[in-house]
């Protein structure tokens, strides 16, 4: 048995993550003051989402 994808499956989720994606590198990338902090921002734009639900979580106090 070999595991299939639906032909219905939505691939809105990848579009939302690829645009945010996009938009923190480019914000990081702007804000960085030199070569290591633009690769850092770079490595921050990869997992934009983590800094968002910490972010999130430590607004709500839980």
């Amino acid at each position: 048995m070999t595991a299939s994808k639906s032909p219905n499956s939505s691939h809105t989720s990848n579009v939302v993550y690829g645009l945010g994606f996009i938009g923190a590198a480019v914000y990081y990338i702007q804000m960085a003051t030199g070569f290591w902090a633009g690769v850092i921002g770079f490595l921050k734009a990869i997992v934009w989402p983590a800094f968002l639900v910490y972010d999130t979580l430590t607004f709500l106090g839980t």
